[in-house]
């Protein structure tokens, strides 16, 4: 390895940097705000300030899930892919590009309807064999960026993966 060979010496970039979209907690939402429409119409009916407190449950539940989804950051740079969550403990797993085999897209429906997807990523990892971006802005644009890096840092590297059969 050449020290100015310009194929092994690259400063790593940010490529994309981003958090899953709400939508992801779409279900949970509406359940706490059905459940929340039940105690309040309850509170009513039985004229009890009981009821009332019990709003805080499904409220806190879907705060608590909106702070927790704003607290897991993906970070894709020129070398590897970064995701960070927690709330109280921050926790940060690393994926090398090189050891990514293959990607997929998933839209489901509601996914698509407010532009987003999951990114999911097979690699040869063994504490991470699949990562998943979920729920990202621009998926489709993200994973075909993501597999044009992952085959620029196997050449740099010169690093190739054993098709297994």
């Amino acid at each position: 390895m050449r020290p100015h060979d310009p194929l092994t010496v690259m400063e790593e970039k940010t490529i994309w940097k981003g958090t899953s979209s709400p939508v992801i907690n779409f279900g949970l939402y509406g359940l706490c705000a059905f459940i929340a429409a039940a105690v309040v119409s309850g509170g009513i009916f039985a004229s009890s300030w009981v009821f009332g407190l019990l709003i805080i449950v499904p409220v806190t539940l879907a705060l608590w899930k909106s702070v927790e989804n704003r607290c897991r950051l993906y970070e894709v740079t020129t070398e590897r892919i970064r995701i960070s969550t927690g709330v109280l403990t921050r926790r940060t797993e690393e994926l090398e590009l090189y050891r990514v085999k293959d990607t997929a897209l998933v839209e489901p429906l509601l996914y698509r309807l407010f532009g987003t997807g999951n990114v999911v990523l097979n690699s040869t990892d063994n504490s991470t064999p699949v990562v998943t971006l979920e729920a990202v802005r621009q998926a489709a644009a993200l994973r075909e960026e993501l597999r044009k890096n992952v085959e620029q840092c196997r050449a740099r590297k010169r690093v190739r993966i054993a098709e297994l059969e």
